[in-house]
């Protein structure tokens, strides 16, 4: 009797982890736990500012996120400890013909910051991107959070004109929400253009930050002179920024300047960019 066996299906996808923690100890904050599985890595911490900042770059060596890909990252950082987390260039989630994903949990504990500082997310063109973030938040724990999200390559003369953009984010505080949303753009969608949605702009940022600024710095927020559009919201102790742009660049260096003008009220630090992001 002749049996047939069924070749094993192959899935050419990455399941990468990463799991950061910061603790402090005197003066300085140290990494306290690195743990990785897959392509994902972080760079050696960085003391740019100083022993109380700790600084790390994440890597994800393969370069783009493609079908069936998952990226699961958690970082927590401990009492009065501080952490800078940023990326040493533009996040690329491929066209695929199944959806990848991106879990990101963050963790500040009373008396911590976290600043969350990635460079630009670009999704090309029948990319099919989830992502999903959650930030805990615990007694007077403070935050520093952008992103910004390219949709297809203008510059190649690409139009996100298929698959899909996804995303949630929730923000809590001792467990209370402070900040929660929702986005899903399909490619070619209408909103792409529509004035009450993206009005042409291929690129979107956000930035969210712990605390509350007076009438005058939230002017002179506004009055920064960039080719984007954008505005701020003040809301009980949380500070929206939002634009739409042509580049990503535009829009990063919006929330740049954004950050030098916050940071020393908010943080009460001068801003010091990282040098990966003049690289």
């Amino acid at each position: 009797m002749n049996s047939t066996v069924a070749p094993a299906l192959f899935t050419p996808s990455w399941h990468a982890e990463l799991e950061l923690a910061y603790a402090r100890f005197g003066d300085c904050t140290r990494p306290v736990m690195r743990r990785h599985l897959g392509p994902l890595r972080v760079q050696k911490h960085l003391y740019a500012e100083g022993p109380e900042v700790c600084q790390h770059i994440i890597v994800h060596p393969p370069g783009g996120i493609a079908g069936g890909d998952r990226l699961d990252i958690s970082a927590r950082v401990e009492a009065d400890a501080w952490a800078q987390i940023t990326s040493p260039g533009a996040a690329k989630w491929y066209r695929a013909g199944g959806p990848a994903y991106q879990q990101l949990d963050l963790k500040v504990a009373a008396g911590a910051t976290l600043e969350w500082l990635p460079q630009e997310t670009i999704v090309y063109s029948a990319a099919q991107a989830e992502l999903t973030t959650s930030i805990d938040l615990e007694g007077d724990a403070r935050l520093f959070y952008w992103d910004v999200v390219a949709l297809g390559r203008p510059a190649s003369g690409e139009r996100f004109d298929l698959g899909h953009f996804q995303a949630h984010l929730d923000i809590r505080r001792d467990g209370r929400l402070l900040w929660h949303e929702r986005q899903r753009i399909v490619g070619d969608d209408g909103l792409l253009d529509s004035p009450i949605g993206l009005d042409g702009n291929p690129v979107f940022a956000t930035l969210l930050v712990t605390g509350e600024i007076d009438a005058e710095l939230l002017e002179r927020c506004r009055s920064l002179d960039h080719k984007v559009r954008g505005d701020l919201t003040q809301l009980p102790g949380l500070l929206v920024a939002r634009c739409l742009a042509s580049e990503a660049l535009l829009a990063r260096a919006w929330l740049i300047d954004l950050w030098r003008l916050l940071r020393p009220v908010l943080l009460g630090r001068e801003a010091q960019p990282p040098r990966i992001w003049n690289t």
